[in-house]
Order: structure tokens, then sequence, then C-alpha cells
């Protein structure tokens, strides 16, 4: 009786979980183009070898932050120099 209350709690929980999911991005999940695409495999190497292609691609855009976010870094100082300089001038006026 215990495993049966188990499974209807994880039941709850991962139906309340795709509710969020289908919330968030206003897409079900069993609609999602991975989801669609991995139903149509029956092979534990095919399964492998699509979520592998998605770890790749999933690396090659966080490897775009490595650039993008020292780059935003950089830009918002330089965007911030003029703004400097005219602080420092007027710093001048006030002190020797």
């Amino acid at each position: 009786m215990a495993d049966q209350s188990g499974s209807s709690h994880f039941r709850a929980l991962f139906e309340a979980a795709l509710e969020d999911y289908k919330q968030q991005t206003g897409i079900e999940l069993a609609e999602h183009p991975l989801a669609e695409r991995l139903q149509y495999y029956d092979s534990v190497e095919s399964v492998t070898t699509i979520l592998c292609e998605q770890a790749q691609g999933f690396k090659e855009f966080r490897e775009k932050d490595k650039v993008l976010n020292p780059l935003g870094k950089v830009l918002t100082v330089l965007h911030s120099l003029p703004s400097a300089a005219n602080f420092a001038q007027h710093v001048g006026l006030v002190c020797p």
C-alpha cells in the first residue's frame, strides 16, 4: 500500500512539473521538438546520439557566453569613460 501512495505522489509531482513547464515555456513537453524526435528511436545508442548532439549544442552556446560576458563588461567600461572624463573635469574645477 505504501508503494502505491508513493507512486501516486510521484505522479502528482510529475504532472505538476509538466504543468509548470507548459506555463513557463508555452509548450507542452510532449510537443517539444526534442521529445517528438526521441519518441521515434528505439535503441540506447540512437537516444544517446541525440542527447550527445544536444549536449554539444549546449556546450557551444555556453562557450559563446565566455566571449560575450567579458565583451559586455569591456563595453560597459568604455561606455562610462566619457562620463568619467566629464566627472574628472568637474572635480578638477573644485579641487586644485
